[in-house]
């Protein structure tokens, strides 16, 4: 709904820093998006189309709403490009960034293709959502969840969450809801990324929310960027010979 619980708690309990209280312009949305002290960001995204299955005063216009936050991808892009190990897997299989090992190079912010991770302007560091991992470890549920008065957010075991998904979005379908689909549940819907630990239920185009529609992990196109640069060198060394080969032609 709105409420930016999940924000104010995030960046409580983890007590980062505010983000400057400029005045966006964007609808309600003061943070406009996630970075190295926005680790959790409620986007207000508004439309001039009805919500489906629903009837307001609002006529055309509908508000659609999503706390967005770091993907935690089974294939983690920020976690491969990763040159001195900071960025590590958990025993939750989360990925987490070791601030004390990060040299800022920031190779995993290009690498992203969320465009979670960031740098921080005063160490040059990267940073992201860690998922509460001192609360998991200590099994607590991670902040944003805790603070969610709806239960948007919910953390759990992420076979239980997928059948829990499916099972709202069957409900929503039977509302007429039939927009309503899950981005980013496993690696059969989003191969690009072997599925998200993070994922969430839409209800218009990816891009609508600002996700990328079909996101990759760049080491996955490596094989295919080494394949066009042979193909680019043996073209070269053709134009060369024939250029040789003409020239030879032309003064005999």
């Amino acid at each position: 709904m709105g409420c930016k619980a999940c924000e104010v708690a995030c960046k409580q309990w983890n007590q980062l820093p505010d983000d400057g209280f400029h005045f966006t312009g964007m609808s309600y949305d003061q943070t406009a998006h996630l970075g190295a002290s926005t680790w959790r960001h409620v986007a207000f995204v508004e439309r001039p189309v009805p919500l489906q299955g629903q009837t307001s005063g609002a006529g055309d216009f509908s508000w659609l709403m999503m706390s967005d936050v770091c993907k935690h991808c089974q294939r983690a892009a920020c976690l491969e490009a990763c040159p001195t190990g900071a960025i590590v897997r958990t025993e939750f299989d989360t990925v987490y960034v070791q601030p004390d090992v990060c040299n800022g190079c920031g190779y995993c912010v290009s690498a992203c293709p969320f465009g979670v991770i960031d740098r921080r302007e005063d160490d040059g560091r990267a940073w992201k959502c860690t998922l509460c991992y001192d609360r998991i470890g200590d099994d607590q549920t991670p902040a944003c969840a805790k603070a969610c008065p709806t239960a948007s957010i919910q953390y759990g075991d992420l076979d239980e969450l997928h059948a829990r998904a499916e099972s709202r979005v069957r409900t929503l379908h039977q509302q007429g809801v039939t927009d309503a689909y899950l981005y980013g549940k496993d690696a059969e819907n989003q191969p690009g990324t072997g599925g998200l630990n993070a994922f969430f239920l839409l209800l218009d185009k990816p891009e609508v929310y600002n996700l990328p529609p079909d996101p990759v992990v760049p080491t996955k196109k490596a094989l295919r960027s080494w394949a066009s640069v042979a193909m680019g060198a043996v073209g070269m060394v053709a134009v060369a010979m024939g250029a040789v080969a003409f020239g030879r032609e032309g003064r005999g």
